[in-house]
């Protein structure tokens, strides 16, 4: 088992640990210490966590690496890893039984996403709106108008979850309030469309991509841009920050990825290799690696700190739609027009194994939190749930009427939304272990979450999240 404690490191003598904090997925702890009067954070990232470690002798090593875990923090490290290890088993063997379809808009959608708690989600649609829905009740929360074409690029402002950003084909981005549905800045300069957006972790700054070739970031607090990022030669289709916010990359239709300094707007590298259009680029959690999919049938990993080509992966027979890490960034996932999936080891490069099963091209695919499930959305009408490690389908949703072009799991990994082609369907799927009536998951007691840690998934250990559910067993 090896741990990297991230962050400062100082005599013990002169720190003070104040709290201790959990991050599930990728497993972590979060230290929060007090050094000269300031108060400062540190992770201890435990990206091997098993459900079968060994969690005395974890703690031991945790323990020469890090002084601010003295002896008499043990058990709380310890009772900390007890309680991840239980979150890595939850849900292994449980099937999903579809909650509720919504019809959301009059025109088709174009995409979907939900809020870090899965609470609730957006829908992104033709008919130039995006509507906030409560996932639980399905009710329709605000319908945020104000763009004259199509809404085509949606997201939260997630871990926070109180902003949601908007691109069009207007050429214009919108930031609004999830509380109130207001609009609070329009985002102007680009000359052609807005096919994509991603807020940075620590949401200060919102990035959007256009056809017009350029990648613009956005201050969110007084709506200026920051910078624009120009270089590329066609379409960036494509975008995302890596985990501490400094570098983002862009994917572009002129078959290159480039790598950005945020706090400058300047190129760091342009990763040159495939021979064709860019479908995806993201970074890795620990921001080591690249992963790159393309219209030449492969996926390329890329050393992120010096952008080299490390691996290609290869196997499809047809262009590549998707791909992604696991939350731990260990493994990799690749779907194709080929009709399959492949799961590839991040560490050997080696294809681990091959999904079979889909009739039409996969548009989609993503990992649970817990990294041993896999979701695909395909154009045969169906989403499936697969064992990452096997390939073998475990789950088909069955029951659309028309393709799936977009799919994913919630935080926790008990929930799926599905968006079809079929004009204007959304479809929610549970835990099928039990049959949730509406509203619920109530949160009981409170549940702080801490707002000056800039890190994307951290939640207060105490107190400890509470769920009461009103519910009773499927027959």
């Amino acid at each position: 088992m090896t741990t990297k404690s991230v962050g400062w490191w100082f005599p013990c003598e002169r720190m003070k640990l104040k709290s201790l904090l959990l991050r599930y997925y990728p497993p972590g702890i979060m230290l929060e210490y007090e050094e000269s009067g300031q108060l400062k954070t540190k992770s201890i990232d435990l990206l091997d966590l098993h459900t079968s470690t060994d969690v005395n002798a974890l703690v031991e090593e945790i323990q020469k690496a890090e002084p601010l875990i003295t002896a008499s923090r043990a058990d709380q490290v310890k009772l900390l890893i007890q309680r991840l290890q239980n979150k890595l088993g939850q849900y292994s063997n449980h099937k999903f039984y579809l909650f509720k379809v919504l019809r959301a808009h009059i025109l088709p959608l174009t995409n979907v996403a939900l809020n870090k708690s899965g609470s609730c989600f957006i829908t992104g649609s033709y008919d130039r709106t995006c509507k906030l829905w409560d996932t639980a009740s399905g009710e329709e929360l605000h319908t945020l108008e104000g763009h004259r074409n199509v809404v085509y690029a949606i997201a939260f402002n997630n871990p926070y979850g109180d902003k949601i950003a908007t691109g069009s084909f207007d050429k214009t981005c919108k930031l609004w309030s999830v509380e109130t549905g207001t609009c609070g800045h329009t985002f102007r300069g680009h000359t052609a469309e807005i096919v994509c957006l991603s807020f940075n972790p620590q949401s200060t700054l919102v990035a959007t991509g256009s056809m017009d070739t350029t990648a613009k970031l956005w201050d969110i607090q007084n709506g200026e841009e920051v910078f624009t990022l120009t270089g590329h030669s066609a379409e960036i289709i494509s975008l995302s920050f890596n985990t501490s916010g400094n570098r983002i990359i862009t994917g572009s239709f002129d078959h290159t990825v480039t790598v950005w300094d945020t706090d400058t707007g300047r190129k760091v590298y342009t990763l040159i290799g495939h021979c064709a259009e860019i479908s995806s680029a993201l970074f890795n959690w620990d921001c080591s690696l690249i992963l790159t999919g393309s219209m030449d049938k492969t996926c390329m990993l890329w050393d992120a700190t010096n952008g080299k080509c490390v691996a290609t992966l290869t196997g499809h027979d047809d262009e590549i739609l998707d791909s992604c890490f696991d939350y731990t960034g260990k493994l990799i996932a690749t779907a194709s027009a080929d009709g399959t999936a492949r799961v590839f080891s991040a560490a050997t490069r080696k294809c681990i194994t091959k999904l079979e099963g889909h009739e039409g091209e996969i548009s989609k695919i993503s990992f649970n939190p817990q990294g041993n499930r896999l979701l695909t959305g395909s154009s045969d009408k169906t989403a499936r749930i697969w064992d990452a490690q096997t390939g073998q389908c475990f789950q088909v949703l069955e029951g659309h009427t028309d393709e799936i072009f977009s799919c994913a799991f919630n935080y926790k990994g008990d929930i799926i939304i599905t968006g079809r082609g079929e004009i204007n369907t959304i479809d929610l799927v549970f835990l099928s272990n039990w049959l949730l009536e509406l509203r619920s998951w109530i949160p009981k007691g409170d549940t702080p979450i801490p707002t000056r840690v800039p890190s994307s998934s951290w939640c207060l250990l105490c107190p400890l999240f509470h769920f009461s559910c009103i519910a009773e067993p499927q027959e």
